[in-house]
């Protein structure tokens, strides 16, 4: 059981992140959805107050944000990949083992997944069976964390691939030769909390993920399952096919390994575990739960920038990242990020891309699809079938 959340346009685009730098500006750009509630001191009750939502049910006033995705071309130019259809949040109703509930999100929670610092996968490549996935390096949240990252080559003339499947970003001859439709990026947000008080400090230390990323066993401490929360964000990485150059995560990753998404919670807390209870109907759409409120597509909502962020360039051209972020290719990590500030005077000049990227290659695997009844398994994910912007990324049909 499930649903998903359209979010057709963003709510914003700028270096706003107030869970990592509250009160400040971001070191780096976001791609943002949700409330028009959402700023730089964000709360859950400003987000609830928030007078609109760029996601399809009013009622969810959550904020989702992620790095946005740069080309930066052979002449070191950078500029924005168009994003395509917004974003779907994906509200996974997984139970741990012999229990048939889940626990909404309560008020002013928040998470973070994945490592913006991270810029390399040591692990193997494709992933190995998940029956092994209990034994170490592999029951480990820092593996997890990165196994909940994927990449999918996108090519609606062909089977998709599954969720998932890579955890880092293609090279951009990969991307040029075989994802002629553009790349999604991915993101598994854990599903099991500790149950404890948090404050906007506590950024990861309060969940975990299950021991298969999506499904699984909940560790030890962290004995309550919440809504498996999954995001899908496509970017149209083919229209820049057959120029040089290399694409960049804001953060400054060309990699990908260091793609994270945050998540600060919007809903009633009473409404949404209604929709928990009720809202199981298989097709995961949001039409299918009469407790939604759906307002149309084309339904515009936009946030209010702080003063230093309203003229900066965040779309190029530009001669380097907004807020003048290092790139750094790894395979080491790069240095911990911190609150930004706004840029002032003439940016540097360009720099060419750097050389090849450390990052290992995984080609194209067809995910398997399930008989037509078959509308649920636990740890089934979804692929796309069809090239449609409304629907944006996937249909409801898991794959193994």
């Amino acid at each position: 059981a499930f649903w998903r959340m359209p979010c057709r346009t963003r709510s914003g685009l700028a270096r706003i992140d107030p869970l990592v730098s509250n009160g400040t500006i971001s070191q780096h750009v976001h791609a943002i959805h949700g409330s028009s509630g959402f700023s730089i001191d964000a709360s859950f009750d400003e987000l609830i107050a928030g007078s609109c939502t760029s996601c399809q049910v009013t009622q969810d006033k959550s904020s989702y944000w992620t790095p946005a995705l740069y080309f930066q071309d052979a002449s070191g130019q950078i500029s924005l990949v168009d994003q395509v259809g917004g974003m779907l949040a994906y509200y996974l109703l997984y139970p741990n083992a012999g229990n048939t509930s889940l626990s909404a999100f309560p008020a002013n929670f928040h998470m973070i997944a994945g490592n913006t610092n991270y810029r390399n996968f040591s692990y193997p490549v494709p992933d190995i069976q998940k029956s092994l996935w209990y034994e170490a390096p592999y029951n480990t949240q820092t593996f997890l964390e990165q196994a909940a990252l994927g990449f999918n080559c996108l090519n609606y003339g062909k089977t998709p691939e599954g969720s998932l499947y890579r955890h880092f970003m293609p090279d951009k001859a990969y991307l040029d030769a075989n994802c002629v439709d553009g790349i999604r990026l991915e993101l598994m947000f854990p599903s099991c909390w500790d149950g404890q008080s948090f404050d906007i400090k506590d950024q990861k230390e309060h969940v975990a993920y299950p021991s298969q990323v999506m499904t699984g066993e909940c560790p030890s401490g962290f004995p309550i399952r919440l809504p498996s929360l999954f995001y899908e964000t496509i970017w149209n990485t083919y229209a820049f096919a057959g120029k040089s150059g290399q694409f960049l995560l804001s953060n400054g990753d060309p990699t990908g390994c260091g793609y994270h998404g945050d998540f600060m919670m919007g809903w009633d807390p009473t409404f949404l575990q209604d929709a928990v209870d009720q809202c199981t109907n298989p097709s995961g759409q949001i039409e299918d739960c009469p407790l939604f409120h759906i307002q149309a597509e084309d339904s515009n909502c936009s946030i209010d920038l702080p003063s230093a962020l309203v003229s900066e360039n965040v779309l190029g051209p530009m001669g380097s990242l907004p807020g003048n972020v290092p790139i750094v290719s790894g395979p080491g990590p790069a240095s911990g990020a911190t609150a930004g500030s706004p840029v002032t005077g003439a940016p540097p000049a360009p720099s060419s891309p750097a050389g090849p990227i450390p990052i290992p290659t995984l080609s194209y695997s067809a995910g398997k699809s399930l008989a037509s009844t078959d509308t649920y398994i636990p740890g089934g994910i979804f692929a796309v079938s069809i090239p449609s912007t409304a629907d944006m990324t996937t249909t409801s049909t898991p794959i193994a």
